[in-house]
């Protein structure tokens, strides 16, 4: 092992984060063309990894989005706390494949811990099989496909070998404003992203309780807890009771609004889901580790380690948690590694404070922007703000604007036939400090577009 490589990676990485702070979160036209510098053929011979990696600092870093930083809001994205990223460093330098408990003791175990620690926090049932994968597309697959698996062997047809080719057909039911990739994990499953029982939505994109058809057969309901736009919670409280007692399967798209049962002032959102059977959530928006990192849950575990179960001589069976019985995946990075270095650094209470902070984060960015003179087109419950700068057309503009102003970076959406932008706060680097230099941005902006 070269020493001086890796504490020449270890120092670029940190006058990188160290100069996130002083650099425009978007990379500039001239950071992007000298990616170009990274092409060329292919190498014939060997080249020196020392000057491999300077010329992927030099090129590369300049060209990334600072999304790491503390005025980065787009896509609700989280940053990576330093005990993520110190541990992330480690197990890379591990290089276990956390695929059993054979090929990683450490991977296996340290993952089963903070799968421990997430139902705590979480307040889901202590029984619950759990899934570590890339991220809340994936994780929404394992639920869905524990789901199938139960509903079908129940109605008496084994899915896992005869597949849907007759099978007894699995009603879906959606809110209207589910998310995209809930609808990308029903394709992957078969049940199909058209076929679906769509539920009216109020304005705030909660499923209309009143509106839930009868229920009847196999059947799997699927709640958002938290929309991607307004933050706004299915209301499982209302729903949950009828469509148990009918036999539904209850799946929850918890992608960001999961992480509310962890904030007290914030837990009442969640009321109900409890109930549900299954719950999809990331790591990397609001728990802030490293990318790639989702997580699955699910009460039935027996049947999500039948819906991913593989068999093989070579296989190991033992008396562990083998990851690779609740995954897509088998060989896979060890993700619970700096899951589990994050509830270990920050607790039940640091968690709890960084929701709480990047809700009331939130708050005051509504306040301030609608004392400007812009609308609001939200209530703000969470993290998410959605803002209009008058028609589309000019909204649009400001959002453009923002970003090649480099202060901070807000996305677009569109909502209820209206262009917005939206403000989506999860980074444990946002301070007080850089909200208020991001709304006097935002509204200095705003002001020259008009």
């Amino acid at each position: 092992m070269d020493e001086h490589l890796m504490n020449d990676a270890a120092r670029r990485a940190a006058a990188y984060l160290q100069g996130l702070d002083g650099r425009p979160v978007a990379a500039s036209p001239d950071a992007i063309d000298g990616l170009s510098e990274l092409a060329g053929p292919l190498p014939e011979e060997l080249n020196d990894p020392g000057e491999v990696l300077a010329l992927l600092d030099r090129y590369g870093s300049p060209a990334t989005t600072a999304n790491a930083g503390p005025r980065y809001f787009g896509f609700v994205t989280g940053g990576t706390l330093p005990a993520a990223s110190a541990a992330n460093w480690l197990s890379a330098a591990w290089d276990q494949n956390a695929f059993s408990f054979v090929s990683s003791p450490a991977a296996t175990r340290i993952e089963e811990i903070a799968l421990t620690w997430l139902l705590d926090l979480l307040g889901l049932p202590p029984t619950c099989g759990g899934a570590f994968v890339t991220g809340a597309t994936m994780a929404n697959f394992c639920g869905l496909a524990a789901a199938r698996h139960r509903l079908l062997t129940d109605a008496g047809w084994d899915v896992e070998a005869k597949g849907l080719f007759g099978a007894p057909e699995i009603t879906v039911i959606v809110g209207d404003e589910a998310h995209t990739m809930l609808f990308k994990a029903l394709g992957l499953l078969g049940l199909g992203r058209d076929r679906v029982v769509r539920v009216p939505a109020d304005d705030q994109g909660r499923m209309r309780a009143d509106a839930l058809p009868a229920i009847d057969g196999p059947t799997i309901l699927c709640l958002q807890a938290g929309n991607v736009n307004t933050g706004a919670f299915d209301p499982a409280l209302d729903i949950c009771g009828t469509a148990k007692e009918a036999g539904a399967w209850i799946h929850v798209d918890g992608a960001f609004g999961l992480w509310a049962a962890a904030a007290p002032e914030r837990a009442h959102l969640m009321a109900g889901y409890v109930a549900c059977d299954s719950w999809a959530t990331d790591g990397h928006k609001w728990l802030n580790v490293s990318y790639d990192s989702g997580i699955g849950f699910v009460r039935d575990e027996a049947a999500l380690k039948a819906a991913m179960a593989a068999t093989a001589a070579y296989l190991p069976q033992s008396e562990h948690r083998d990851p690779f019985a609740y995954t897509p995946e088998s060989s896979r990075r060890a993700r619970g590694v700096e899951v589990w270095a994050v509830l270990k650094s920050l607790g039940r209470a640091g968690v709890a404070e960084l929701i709480e902070r990047n809700c009331r984060q939130a708050t005051r960015f509504a306040e301030a922007l609608g004392e400007a003179g812009n609308e609001i087109l939200n209530d703000v419950e969470l993290n998410q703000v959605m803002v209009a700068f008058g028609d589309d057309e000019r909204t649009r503009r400001v959002i453009a604007a923002v970003q090649a102003e480099g202060t901070c970076w807000c996305g677009g959406t569109h909502w209820h036939g209206r262009a917005a932008m939206r403000i989506s706060v999860s980074s444990w680097a946002t301070g007080d400090d850089d909200v208020e230099q991001s709304i006097d941005a935002i509204i200095r902006v705003a002001q020259r577009t008009r």
